[in-house]
C-alpha cells in the first residue's frame, strides 16, 4: 500500500471514508477507490483512474443514500411515478453530484491536497449518449426534480451502447461518426443482472382454453432475447432521496450455441447474441430504411416491456392484487415512443395472469398519462401494419379489440359521423394501413397534456381536437422547466454565486426568491458585477472556440446565440439570412457603424435529413467568407461550434447575450433552451411560439426582442396562398441576400450547392422565412442598438433572471403531481 494512502487511512475510521463528507474523509476514499477500485497508487495514476477514483467515491455517497430512499419506499409502500422515456441526456453525472450532496469545495481541497485538479476531472467525464436533444434533456431534468421534491420515483429506459453519433464538421457539412460514449466505462451504473425479463418478438398466436373453459390466448415468439437491468442513482439537491433511473440492455436468452460451435458454426454459435444485442446498440438508428423502422419499433417495445415487468414484479411484492396496479404506480408515457405500453400492459394482464378484459382495461386506462411533444402531424408515429404484425402481432390484435371498442364509443356520441370515426381510429385505413401510436395513447391514458400554453391550446385545435372533443376532461396544460440547479449554479458558478450573496441559498430551490432581483436592476454596483460575471463566461467561451474551431472571437462583442437541433422549422437559416444580410451593408457601405456581433451556432441534424444538413453547410460557408473578409473585420464573426451536447451547453448558456429562439409560431412545442438562455440572463430574440409567449409574459414585453407572424397568422397566410416569391421580388434587400447565396458567392463560384435550399425558400417556404424576415431584421437592428447602452442591457438581463422562476422543472413536476400524478413527497432520513 502506498504510503500516501497509508497515512490517509490513519486514524480514520472505515465507515466515515466509505460515506463521510468532510475533506478528510473524501481524501482517505478517493484513495482507497484508487488502490481498491482500480489498482493504483497517486504517483502512476492515470487521468482517467483518478476521475473513476473520485467518481466511485461520490458513488459511495449516493448508494448510502439509496439504500436508505429504497427501504424507507419498502417500509411505506407510496404511490410511485413511473417515467417512461426512450431518450435520457442527463450531461455529467460527477458535477451534478457534488452540487447536490454540497460537496464541491471539500472535494476541491481534497484532491489540491494530492496534487489533483477537480477542474480536469470535470472535463475528463464522457457524457452519456442516451438522448438526442430537448426531449431526452426534458426527461433529466425531471428525473432530477422528482428526487429533490422527495416524490418517490422511477425513470424507465434504454441503456444505449452508442449515443446518436458524434459530430464532425468536414469541408462545412456534418459527418457522423460513433458515439462510444462507454470506451473507459460508466463508473456510475450498477449492473443488475438477476433483474431480467423475457422479451418476445415475431412468430404467431394462438386460441388456447383451459381446463374451466376459459378462452385465451398464446403468442408463440420466433425469438426470445433477455433486458438486464443497469441502474443509476438520481439524487435530489439537498436531501437524502436518491430515486432511480433503471436502464435496459439487451441480451440474448442463450448468449453461445454449444453445438453449432461444435459443429464448427462458428458465426451461428453466437447469431443470437449479436442480434439481441443490437436492440440497445445505438440511439435511434435511422428509420428511413425498413430495417431501420423495425429496430426503432424492437427499441421501443423492449423497454416498454421490461419497464411493465419491472412494475409488476415490485407490486407483486407488496402483497396487493393486480387490480390495485393502478393506485401504486402512475406511469407517464414521455412522447409516442413509449405509447405501445397501453397495449402491452393489457397483454400482460390478460395473457400472463388471467385477468378478464374489462377489468384489466380499467387498470389500463387509469395507468398512463400522455405528454404530447408535437404538433408536426409527420412527428406523431405510425407504424406500418405489415411492420407490426411481423415484430408483435399479439399486440395487433389487442390494438384491433381496443379500437372496435373505442369506435363504438365514438359512433354513440357522434352517431352518422363517419368521417370522425375514420380521422379517430388507432388504424388508419389508407394503404398499407398503419397504427397510430398518438391515438393509442390518447385512448389508452386518463391524461393528456402538452408543454406550453400555446402548445396544448393548439393541441385542441389542431391534431387532437377529436380527442379533446370526446374527452375535455382529459387535456392539460404542463409548461415544461429545467433545472436550476446545472443549468445556473453548476454551468455559471460566478452567477450563482452572485445570486447566493445577495438573495441566500434558497433561490435553487425556491426560484420564485429571484425576483428579489428587481431592487437590484438599476443598482450601478451591481449591474457592475453582473456584467463582470457575464464578461468571464464569455472569455472562456471565447477561448474553448479559439481552442476548437481556430477562431478568435471578441469578449466584447455581442454574443448572438442559436443552439438547437437544426431544423427548417427552427429556422436557423433565418439566422444566416440576417448574418449576409448584415455582410450585404459593410460590402456597399465599408464605413458602416454597426454594433459588433458574433454569431454563434450549435446542433446537430438528423443523419437522413438532407435539408437540415444542407444549413449547416451554409452556416459554416458563410463563416468561412465572412472570417476572412478584411471588410468586416472587427464588426461580424461567424461560429458553428460541433458536437453541441449538455456538456458544451454548459460553456454556451452563460455566455449568451442574445438567444435566437426563432421557430416559425405554431411548430415548436415548448422549447426549453430558450429558457436555459434566459436563466443565465440572456434576452430573447423570437416569435410567440411555444413557451416564448409564457417567458415574454414573465419577463415583460420590454425584456424581449419579439418579432413574426403569431400562429393564427401563420395559418391565415398559409390558407390565402402564401407566395414567397413575390416577397422575393418586392423586398430588394432580401432578394439582394438570396441571390448572393445563390451565386455560389460562398460556395467557391458552385451555384448548385445552395440551389435546394434558394429553391425552397423562394418557392415553397413551408416555413414562412420570408414573410417573418422583414420583421426579424428591423428587431434584430433594435437589439444590436440596445446592446450599445450597458445600463439598460444589463437591467435588462437582470430582470430576464430576476423573472425566470417559473421555468423550474421543480415546479412543473409539483403541477404533474397535483393534477396528473397524485404523488406525495416523502422524506428520507439517513
Amino acid at each position: 500500500m502506498a504510503e500516501s494512502h497509508r497515512k490517509a487511512l490513519n486514524g480514520t475510521n472505515r465507515e466515515t471514508i466509505r460515506t463521510g463528507l468532510s475533506e478528510e474523509s473524501i481524501r482517505a476514499a478517493f484513495l482507497d477507490n484508487l488502490f481498491y477500485l482500480q489498482g493504483r497508487f497517486p504517483e502512476v495514476a492515470t487521468l482517467n483512474d483518478q476521475y473513476k477514483a473520485l467518481a466511485y467515491t461520490v458513488r459511495d455517497r449516493l448508494l448510502h443514500r439509496w439504500v436508505a430512499t429504497t427501504r424507507a419506499y419498502q417500509k411505506a409502500n407510496p404511490r410511485t411515478v413511473c417515467y417512461l422515456s426512450a431518450e435520457y441526456l442527463p450531461g455529467p453525472f460527477l458535477g451534478n453530484n457534488l452540487l447536490n450532496l454540497g460537496i464541491e469545495e471539500p472535494t476541491r481541497r481534497a484532491l489540491a491536497g494530492l496534487g489533483i485538479e477537480l477542474d480536469a476531472l470535470l472535463e475528463h467525464e464522457e457524457e452519456p449518449g442516451l438522448g438526442n436533444g430537448g426531449l431526452g434533456r426534458l426527461a433529466a431534468c425531471f428525473m432530477d426534480s422528482l428526487a429533490t421534491l422527495q416524490v418517490p420515483a422511477i425513470g424507465y429506459g434504454i441503456r444505449y451502447e452508442f449515443g446518436i453519433f458524434d459530430q464532425v464538421i468536414r469541408d462545412g457539412g456534418q459527418v457522423e461518426t460513433t458515439d462510444n460514449w462507454l470506451r473507459f466505462g460508466n463508473p456510475w451504473e450498477v449492473r443488475r443482472p438477476a433483474i431480467a425479463y423475457d422479451v418476445r418478438i415475431g412468430g404467431y398466436t394462438e386460441q388456447t382454453t383451459d381446463a374451466q373453459g376459459r378462452f385465451g390466448v398464446r403468442w408463440v415468439p420466433n425469438e426470445v432475447f433477455n433486458g438486464i437491468a443497469v441502474d443509476t442513482a438520481i439524487l435530489g439537491h439537498g436531501v437524502n432521496t436518491v430515486n432511480l433511473l433503471r436502464l435496459w440492455t439487451a441480451e440474448a436468452a442463450e448468449g453461445f450455441d454449444f453445438h453449432a460451435f461444435n459443429r464448427g458454426d462458428y458465426y451461428g454459435a453466437v447469431v443470437r447474441e449479436v442480434r439481441s444485442e443490437t436492440i440497445s446498440k445505438v440511439l435511434y438508428p435511422n428509420d428511413e430504411p425498413e430495417i431501420g423502422k423495425r429496430l426503432r419499433l424492437l427499441q421501443q417495445y423492449f423497454f416498454v416491456t421490461c419497464s411493465l415487468q419491472d412494475m409488476i414484479r415490485i407490486h407483486r411484492t407488496t402483497g396487493q392484487p393486480l387490480d390495485k396496479f393502478h393506485e401504486k404506480f402512475s406511469v407517464q408515457l414521455n412522447d409516442t415512443h413509449p405509447a405501445i405500453a397501453v397495449a402491452e400492459l393489457m397483454r400482460l394482464l390478460v395473457d400472463e395472469h388471467q385477468m378478464g378484459w374489462d377489468a384489466a382495461w380499467e387498470v389500463t386506462r387509469h395507468t398512463f398519462a400522455y405528454t404530447n411533444h408535437t404538433l408536426l402531424p409527420e412527428a406523431l408515429e405510425k407504424w406500418p401494419i405489415p411492420l407490426f404484425q411481423n415484430v408483435l402481432p399479439r399486440h395487433l390484435e389487442i390494438i384491433y379489440e381496443i379500437n372496435a371498442r373505442f369506435l363504438d364509443e365514438v359512433r354513440l356520441r357522434h352517431p352518422f359521423d363517419t368521417a370522425r370515426v375514420q380521422r379517430m381510429s388507432i388504424i388508419d385505413e389508407a394503404p398499407p394501413r398503419f397504427v397510430r401510436m398518438a391515438h393509442l395513447a390518447c385512448v389508452g391514458s386518463f391524461a393528456i397534456n402538452g408543454v406550453a400554453e400555446l402548445h396544448s391550446r393548439l393541441l385542441k385545435e389542431t391534431v387532437l381536437r377529436d380527442f379533446f372533443e370526446l374527452w375535455p376532461e382529459k387535456f392539460q396544460n404542463k409548461t415544461n422547466g429545467v433545472t436550476p440547479r446545472r443549468f445556473v449554479m453548476l454551468s455559471n458558478p460566478g452567477l450563482s454565486r452572485l445570486l447566493t450573496r445577495t438573495l441566500g441559498a434558497g433561490w435553487a430551490r425556491d426560484p420564485s426568491q429571484l425576483r428579489v432581483l428587481e431592487r437590484h436592476a438599476d443598482d450601478a454596483a451591481f449591474q457592475q458585477e453582473w456584467r463582470e460575471v457575464k464578461r468571464s463566461r464569455k472569455e472562456a467561451l471565447a477561448a474553448r472556440i479559439l481552442d476548437r474551431c481556430n477562431v478568435s472571437i471578441d469578449p466584447d462583442s455581442l454574443f448572438d446565440v442559436q443552439a438547437k437541433r437544426i431544423h427548417e422549422y427552427k429556422r436557423q437559416h433565418l439566422n444566416v439570412l440576417h448574418i449576409v444580410t448584415l455582410y450585404n451593408r459593410i460590402k456597399f457601405n465599408p464605413g458602416l457603424d454597426i454594433t459588433p456581433r458574433t454569431f454563434i451556432f450549435g446542433g446537430k441534424a438528423a443523419p437522413g435529413y438532407a435539408m437540415a444538413k444542407l444549413m449547416i453547410r451554409l452556416i459554416n460557408a458563410v463563416a468561412d467568407v465572412v472570417n476572412r473578409d478584411p471588410d468586416v473585420a472587427g464588426r461580424l464573426r461567424v461560429v458553428f461550434l460541433p458536437n453541441f451536447s449538455v456538456k458544451l451547453g454548459h460553456g454556451l448558456y452563460p455566455a449568451a447575450d442574445l438567444s435566437e429562439q426563432l421557430s416559425t409560431a405554431g411548430k415548436e412545442a415548448s422549447g426549453t433552451g430558450n429558457m436555459k438562455f434566459s436563466m443565465n440572463g440572456a434576452l430573447t430574440i423570437g416569435t410567440l411560439d411555444g413557451a416564448n409567449v409564457e417567458i415574454r409574459e414573465e419577463v415583460g414585453a420590454d425584456n424581449f426582442f419579439l418579432f413574426g407572424l403569431t400562429a393564427e397568422e401563420v395559418v391565415r397566410t398559409l390558407a390565402e396562398g402564401y407566395r414567397p416569391w413575390d416577397i422575393y421580388n418586392a423586398n430588394l434587400e432580401l432578394k439582394g441576400v438570396i441571390d448572393l447565396i445563390a451565386s455560389g458567392h460562398f460556395s467557391h463560384g458552385d451555384r448548385t450547392v445552395f440551389q435546394p435550399l434558394v429553391d425552397h425558400l423562394v418557392w415553397h417556404d413551408n416555413y414562412l422565412l420570408l414573410a417573418d424576415y422583414a420583421g426579424y431584421i428591423a428587431c434584430q437592428e433594435q437589439a444590436g442598438l440596445t446592446y450599445r447602452d450597458s445600463r439598460q442591457w444589463t437591467r435588462m438581463s437582470i430582470l430576464n433572471v430576476a423573472r425566470m422562476g417559473k421555468f423550474s422543472s421543480d415546479r412543473t413536476i409539483a403541477e404533474y403531481c397535483r393534477d396528473i400524478w397524485r404523488a406525495e413527497p416523502m422524506a428520507v432520513d439517513v
